[in-house]
């Protein structure tokens, strides 16, 4: 009894149904021709980029490098991409900017089943794939072609500017210190000038080249005129003026703008307020330049990612494919149908016989 049911046994059985077979192999043709005939098209875009390591755009290294760019991208780069493309926040941003509830005609937004719907198509007709040459491939499918590439291409562009998010507020914070550090450098400056300018009115000391030889050169003259005075017999009057004259040169207590003391007490304050006002001066200029590079940087966008090719408008349809699906449903509902046949005359075969099988 087995034999009758085995491969080569099936031949009778099936020559007895071949009307039925035929009929139901001819009814799933019409119906999946009609079906497929009914499917729209849908063309595909696909956009293929290569994601690159953060420190590679970073603007600072790149013009500190000579502007060199490498492509090259790590595994971690990759899934953080692959991460942001598959996240709800990125498609329902492209769903809202191409309002697709009225291309899906699922209703208005705000209906948890319009909602979820729109998601799910969404989803659906988005592929993004890392190949073997560690690239992405994005590619989405749609019944308008132009539509599906001017999704693709702009949830590229969405993915970069979220990849290039990642380090803008570490960017942003490191730019505050930067112009912190600025501002109090250029107060110390400034509040540094103020002390010069102090000193050099309190002491005398206006950085003029002749004022040490000046100060010298009137002691001189004037000791040597009191020497003179003193030893040439001259008036009382001459040599107490004279001597009044050596301790305004000397002493700054008797009132004179230029005295040896003041000078000499004032020289060492100003050269050192100087010093630290020219050590704050290079300090403020690295301080501004760096500021300045870091703001360029910020707004500055080098992209995160190397296209390799946009989405263009397909050409011809990806799917349905037609005639594959006419031969499976084909394929498909004579299998069936043999099943069914061997089911019947299984329970139709006498029942001694069913039981000897």
């Amino acid at each position: 009894m087995l034999s009758r049911y085995s491969l080569f046994g099936l031949w009778p059985l099936l020559y007895r149904w071949k009307s039925w077979l035929l009929g139901a192999g001819l009814l799933a043709l019409v119906v999946s021709a009609v079906v497929s005939l009914l499917l729209p098209n849908e063309y595909a875009s696909t956009a293929v980029f290569i994601p690159s390591n953060p420190e590679a755009i970073d603007p600072d290294r790149t013009l500190a490098e000579g502007g060199r760019l490498d492509p090259g991208a790590r595994a971690e780069d990759i899934d953080r991409v692959l991460t942001i493309g598959q996240s709800q926040p990125v498609a329902e941003e492209l769903i809202r900017r191409f309002d697709l509830y009225k291309h899906y005609k699922a209703g208005k937004p705000g209906n948890d089943e319009a909602d979820n719907y729109v998601l799910y198509e969404f989803m659906s007709n988005l592929s993004l794939v890392h190949n073997e040459r560690d690239a992405i491939e994005l590619t989405f499918l749609d019944t308008d072609k132009q539509l599906a590439a001017r999704l693709a291409n702009a949830m590229v562009g969405l993915i970069d500017s979220i990849n290039q998010q990642l380090t803008v507020e570490n960017r942003r914070k490191v730019l505050d210190l930067q112009r912190t550090r600025y501002t109090y450098l250029n107060k110390s400056f400034q509040t540094t000038q103020q002390e010069i300018l102090k000193a050099r009115r309190h002491y005398g000391i206006y950085g003029l080249e002749e004022e040490s030889r000046y100060l010298a050169r009137e002691v001189i003259r004037v000791e040597a005129a009191l020497r003179q005075a003193e030893g040439s017999g001259a008036t009382a009057a001459t040599v107490a003026g004279l001597r009044r004259a050596l301790r305004g040169l000397t002493e700054a207590k008797t009132g004179n703008r230029f005295n040896l003391e003041s000078y000499a007490q004032g020289l060492d304050s100003v050269q050192m307020l100087e010093i630290r006002m020219k050590d704050l001066a290079n300090r403020m200029a690295t301080a501004r330049g760096e500021y300045e590079s870091a703001d360029i940087a910020l707004k500055s966008r080098i992209s995160s990612l190397y296209i390799v090719q946009p989405a263009l408008p397909a050409t011809r349809k990806a799917r349905p494919i037609r005639w594959l699906i006419v031969l499976g449903s084909v394929a498909v509902t004579l299998g069936l149908s043999v099943v069914l046949i061997g089911v019947l005359e299984w329970y139709r075969a006498p029942q001694p016989l069913a039981q000897a099988a």
